[in-house]
């Protein structure tokens, strides 16, 4: 199913895929009319990196940890590419009964976006995140859980801000089936109006 959700996806495998810290190359698009925005520095730690400089590829293994800005990814392996027109890819793996854990703040809105899977991906060209098997994705607001969805495969499309969902053997959810769980907004925006209140300096 395809439903209409503003989570902030676009900062996860975005982030990572745009930001391979041993690649000089940088993604051949048009440049935009207004300056962008600088982008935020990129730190990954890991116990190896192997670096292709013909396959425009970078392989981080063992502890995987990448900071960009507010978004944090941990997994075993960190697999980022390059293509000929400049586009980039992404995927992050972990051993056998763990899973790629992807964290997002967004503190202006008290949110935070929390996604976890079997393995990550990011299609720069096609402008998608995908996480695969076992999927489980939940915004939080203010500490609370708010939206969650659970599936196989959960895909986010970065261009209309809509994510797919699908069951599958391998599915989070009981039975193999999608399980998506959202709370009316007027609650989100009780929740977000009590953390103005508590963040709010004391006079």
């Amino acid at each position: 199913m395809i439903l209409k959700r503003h989570l902030s996806f676009a900062a996860w495998l975005t982030s990572a895929a745009l930001a391979c810290a041993a690649s000089a190359a940088l993604a051949q698009t048009p440049a935009p009319a207004a300056a962008p925005a600088e982008e935020p520095d990129t730190l990954i730690l890991s116990d190896t990196l192997n670096y292709d400089d013909v396959k425009k590829e970078s392989v981080f293994t063992g502890n995987v940890l990448m900071t960009r800005g507010l978004m944090t990814l941990r997994s075993d392996k960190l697999t980022m590419r390059e293509d000929a027109q400049g586009f980039q890819y992404g995927t992050a793996t972990v051993a056998p009964g763990e899973l790629v854990f992807i964290r997002q703040e967004n503190p202006e809105k008290f949110e935070v976006l929390e996604a976890r899977g079997v393995r990550a991906e990011y299609d720069g060209k096609a402008e998608t995140v995908e996480m695969i098997g076992k999927a489980v994705v939940t915004r939080f607001i203010c500490g609370q859980p708010f939206d969650n969805v659970k599936g196989q495969r959960v895909i986010y499309h970065q261009k209309n801000s809509t994510y797919e969902a699908y069951g599958g053997a391998d599915s989070a959810a009981p039975g193999g089936r999608v399980r998506s769980l959202a709370r009316p907004q007027a609650k989100a925006d009780a929740a977000i109006a009590e953390c103005k209140k508590k963040s709010a300096p004391r006079k």
